[in-house]
């Protein structure tokens, strides 16, 4: 076990209803839990999200925090959290990485491998990450 380590689970939907097919906006939540499976108290500060569609447009989103919120992880416990996107595209993927700091003020990265966001398949999907 790494003494700094965030796992990442993330579960992804379409939403039919808020989108609009016709004029290309797709509309997906995602949502993330996020575990401390190190072994030293850590702090989420800030996120990094790259969102592409499928026809090569990428959005870089940064911020503070995850929904306004800078959690802090002691050793096993989890923070959930849901949000959204848009993308002109049924299909697209997203990936990033969340910057951290431990209570003894080690800094490190947890990234966020990529995943699909699919307008074809409704039912979304969950995947768990690292």
């Amino acid at each position: 076990m790494s003494k700094y380590q965030f796992r990442v689970n993330v579960a992804q939907r379409f939403l039919p209803e808020q989108s609009s097919p016709e004029q290309d906006l797709f509309v997906f939540s995602y949502t993330v839990t996020i575990t401390n499976t190190g072994e030293v108290s850590a702090q989420l500060i800030s996120r990094t999200w790259n969102i592409n569609d499928a026809k090569g447009h990428t959005e870089r989103v940064k911020g503070l925090g995850v929904i306004g919120q800078q959690p802090l992880l002691k050793p096993g416990e989890s923070f959930e959290y849901t949000s959204g996107t848009r993308l002109r595209t049924a299909t697209g993927t997203m990936h990033g990485s969340f910057f951290c700091v431990a209570e003894d003020g080690e800094k490190f990265d947890t990234d966020i491998p990529m995943f699909v966001l699919d307008a074809l398949s409704p039912s979304g999907g969950k995947r768990t990450l690292h």
